[in-house]
């Protein structure tokens, strides 16, 4: 059985257990997305929709965020001193298709239950990784932040010294005259 959906003004053939790269939308990893379904074809017949199938829903599992390669774009008239030069790189993500939904299904939520658990302890363990090493570079950047301090005050000493010396060279240079 497969299905095609719609997303990100583009259309996808997509079946069970398939791997797509769609435009990112507002879902995070492990969530659960629901696609609309233009056609549903499988077991000898086609459904099409006008333009989408009541009651049918593809469900997949958002696996990883990422984003595209930099496309470059580049303007120019020749001729006319005019060039524009632009880059644009798309969010991405890559979704899992579980399931392609009949009759008004809900999907079911067993895939995303494992994902959301896993995720939150990791969380949890770096966050209390991050605080040690944090507390570790603070001491160093006061030290920093202190020499930066000292190293102003020390250019200013050197700039009044620098008037007296030259004023002093000049009054030298005017006695020999």
């Amino acid at each position: 059985m497969y299905a095609v959906i719609k997303t990100g003004g583009k259309q996808y053939r997509v079946a069970a257990e398939d791997v797509i790269e769609i435009e990112r939308t507002g879902a995070e990893e492990g969530d659960i997305v629901e696609f609309p379904v233009l056609m549903v074809a499988g077991d000898g017949n086609v459904e099409i929709g006008t333009p989408m199938i009541d009651g049918a829903t593809v469900a997949g599992q958002v696996m990883a965020l990422s984003r595209g390669p930099k496309i470059i774009i580049f303007k120019k008239k020749r001729r006319k001193h005019y060039r524009r030069k632009n880059g644009h790189r798309q969010d991405l993500m890559q979704v899992q298709i579980t399931e392609i939904l009949t009759g008004g299904k809900k999907p079911s939520k067993k895939a995303a239950a494992p994902a959301a658990k896993k995720a939150a302890p990791a969380k949890e363990e770096k966050s209390k990784e991050d605080a040690k090493p944090a507390a570790k570079k603070a001491a160093p950047a006061k030290k920093a932040e202190a020499k930066a301090e000292a190293k102003p005050a020390a250019k200013k000493a050197a700039a009044k010294k620098a008037p007296a010396k030259k004023a002093a060279a000049k009054k030298a240079d005017t006695d020999k005259k």
